[in-house]
């Protein structure tokens, strides 16, 4: 699958648009990482944990945009775009979303 953010794809051709696609998780943080973080925040530095998780959130996301835009019957997916937004104080929603089309070479 095909995957850019941009809104179209130099060489190819856009055939066929098939509409909208995302992937959606909400993930809650573990009181151990919370606690982790915290304390990493007092002394600076990179929350590797934190890292970690929101790197396999985006990964599982774009997954299941693709599997929407393959079940569709799309080869690539344009102005593909990230969304987050804390939901409480513990829970944050990752979404990947774009626009499913079915483009060739030109």
């Amino acid at each position: 699958m095909l995957i850019t953010t941009a809104n179209d794809i130099p060489g190819w051709e856009i055939d066929e648009v098939y509409g909208e696609v995302f992937g959606l998780t909400v993930r809650s943080r573990n009181i151990g990482s919370q606690l982790g973080a915290g304390l990493k925040s007092l002394v600076g530095g990179e929350l590797k944990g934190m890292t970690k998780a929101l790197v396999d959130s985006r990964e599982q996301v774009i997954q299941r945009m693709v599997d929407e835009a393959e079940a569709k019957g799309a080869n690539a997916i344009v102005a593909m775009r990230f969304d987050t937004s804390e939901m409480g104080s513990n829970w944050t929603e990752i979404c990947a979303y774009g626009t499913a089309v079915r483009a060739r070479k030109s």
